[in-house]
């Protein structure tokens, strides 16, 4: 085994001697426009909650923003926000279009990169491409919304607002100096011909956990010091400060949703959600509070830069309420940036090209950015909040009301943190194969969590997503997990037995439920919904048939002989240390047989055989 910083660290935090990722890259790109924060009757999310609500509307369930980061239960929220003194608005999250606006159904309309991270985050580096002309929001939808299926989308870079190079490239980098000291560097750089002003405004905030419940307790934010220090009083975490260099100017508000704004009634507040985007672009002196305190502040550096030119802000987030900017500030970015290359040395084949290696460290950058809190309580969400207005009528047989057991609150590895922040079931096991690689810890985390009873139905099926929890995705948790084990095996010397039995005894639960649910003849042909080849399906196979009748899925049924497979492999890996999974290894090697013979023809339809191989295609079919 390895023996790097970065290995040090994930192993200190294994052993929970230190835990080095309480904090990382854990806000989401996108919390509006979700499942979670609709409340609408009809169910239309993206419509209910749209982005122009987002600066000024709390979120309920979890927060967003741009190039952040949070503690791993997001009390405490970091990131970006700008202002390119064009814009009619703050640049405080990354924008996109919704199902309904984009040709091609929902798509981020932004340049952004994650440069770079260690599984602990010790390291982190990302890149955001910010226009120096107006951000043409309306373009953008009404020309995409105007487009067809069959046109190509239209882009950012297609309306000319980083025509001559007229832009800013925002580099944000995160180093660790121990688990709870947090450096955060800014680099802005114009790249344009002319001198350009940008206003960036780091900001801290709590995520809202009290406008949804009776007396809850609340946190706070004030001014600690005059040379730009906010403090942080948490009553899970205690006290702890921002420190920005530079003596940049303070701004307060509460984290409270702009009632007058949207809904023309009284805020809970004077000071709400987004008041720093009325104070800087809208020149309202008083939307922010004069008395230095609330639930969301920020450090505002107005900058003039000269065409390419780059100009830095620092801060730092600790338990110190004196923070150092000098020589070792600096140094700890270096001396994180080389235990990273020294990590990924070890991770990556030296082998690879220069662009190989470069390739594969972009993809482990983007896996370990992508990690988000994600929180979704069923029962409370079709109930409503005691201190909100009632649900709609209706509610309580609504989406996901058959899920009311599921309690999520964790971090997890997403899709895409942006077009797709909710996890689905089976792009979290295809994760967590290359996490492996890196942090198998984790890998093996997320695996079990799924399988966990306040996740997995108690009928033994896996939630698929947040838009139809009940959809039915392919079975590859038991493949996953037995990749993982093999690689988790050859990195380290030794497997994790103990991970593999408790997947195991959970997976046997969803495999029965596959044989009793969705083989529906008992023939070992199955059925489902999202299983493979629905994006080129020529209708939804998680409804019924519009004809009647049934479809019989050769890649649903394909999916179950490797489910077998991978089971049996499992219980033969345990039967060498426990001869009681022998019994169990030879009734999942007995099931493939079935399956096989079964998708061969080897049962009947009506008294005629019936198989779904053609001789003449060479190919396995769906039979109706």
């Amino acid at each position: 085994m390895s023996t790097t910083a970065e290995h040090i660290r994930l192993e200190e935090d294994r052993q929970r001697t230190k835990y080095w990722k309480r904090w990382g890259p854990y806000l989401s790109d996108r919390a509006w426009g979700s499942v979670r924060e609709d409340y609408s009757p009809g169910g239309t999310a993206w419509d209910y909650f749209p982005h122009d609500h987002a600066r000024s509307r709390a979120y309920r369930w979890n927060e967003d923003g741009l190039a952040g980061i949070c503690d791993r239960h997001q009390r405490i929220c970091f990131a970006l926000a700008l202002w390119n003194r064009r814009d009619p608005i703050l640049k405080e999250r990354l924008f996109g279009l919704t199902g309904s606006e984009g040709n091609h159904g929902e798509d981020v309309k932004e340049y952004y990169f994650y440069v770079d991270s260690t599984p602990t985050h010790s390291y982190m580096k990302f890149l955001y491409k910010y226009p120096q002309a107006p951000f043409p929001y309306a373009e953008l939808v009404d020309e995409n919304r105007r487009r067809g299926r069959q046109a190509s989308e239209y882009e950012l870079v297609d309306t000319g607002v980083f025509d001559g190079n007229r832009y800013f490239d925002v580099g944000v980098e995160y180093a660790k100096a121990d688990p709870e000291d947090i450096l955060i560097r800014i680099h802005v750089t114009n790249r344009g011909p002319e001198a350009a002003a940008i206003d960036v405004l780091p900001t801290v905030w709590f995520r809202n956990i009290w406008s949804w419940h009776q007396n809850p307790s609340r946190p706070s934010l004030e001014r600690f010091d005059r040379a730009g220090g906010i403090a942080l009083n948490d009553p899970k975490y205690g006290r702890r400060y921002l420190h920005g260099d530079g003596a940049p100017t303070l701004l307060f508000t509460e984290n409270e949703t702009n009632c007058e704004r949207l809904f023309g009634g009284a805020s809970a507040s004077p000071y709400v959600k987004d008041a720093f985007h009325r104070f800087v672009v809208g020149d309202e002196r008083d939307a922010v509070n004069p008395a230095e305190r609330g639930t969301k502040a920020a450090a505002h550096y107005a900058l003039t830069i000269a065409p390419g030119e780059t100009c830095t802000v620092r801060l730092r987030l600790d338990e110190r309420a004196s923070a150092e900017f000098g020589a070792s500030f600096e140094a700890m970015f270096g001396a994180r940036r080389q235990e990273a290359d020294e990590f990924y040395a070890t991770v990556i084949p030296a082998t690879l090209s220069a662009d190989g290696r470069n390739v594969a460290r972009q993809a482990f950058a983007g896996l370990l950015w992508s990690k988000q809190y994600y929180h979704y309580v069923v029962k409370y969400w079709l109930e409503g909040d005691a201190a909100q207005p009632a649900p709609p009528p209706g509610r309580d047989r609504g989406r996901n009301y058959e899920w009311t057991h599921l309690y999520n609150a964790d971090v997890i590895s997403m899709p895409d943190k942006w077009e797709y922040p909710w996890y689905a079931a089976w792009d979290l096991a295809f994760h967590c194969v290359p996490l492996a690689l890196v942090d198998s810890e984790f890998a093996k985390e997320q695996l079990t969590l799924l399988l966990r009873e306040w996740y997995m139905h108690p009928n033994g099926q896996l939630p698929a997503y947040e838009w139809a929890l009940g959809d039915v995705n392919p079975p590859v948790h038991a493949w996953s997990a037995w990749r993982v084990y093999k690689i988790e095996q050859r990195r380290r010397g030794k497997g994790d037995l103990k991970f593999l039995e408790r997947v195991f005894h959970k997976l046997l639960l969803n495999f029965t439920w596959w044989v009793n649910r969705k083989d529906a003849e008992g023939m070992n042909v199955f059925q489902g919904g999202f299983l493979g080849l629905d994006n080129i399906g020529v209708f939804d196979r998680s409804k019924p048939l519009p004809t009647g009748g049934r479809l019989e899925q050769s890649d649903g049924t394909s999916w179950m002989a490797m489910y077998s497979l991978n089971m049996l492999a499992i219980a033969l890996e345990l039967g060498r240390h426990n001869p009681a999974y022998e019994d169990v290894a030879s009734k999942f090697w007995e099931h493939f047989l079935n399956i096989a013979h079964a998708m061969s023809g080897g049962r009947q339809y009506g008294g005629k055989g019936h198989d779904l191989w053609d001789d003449e295609d060479g190919f396995f079919y769906d039979v109706l």
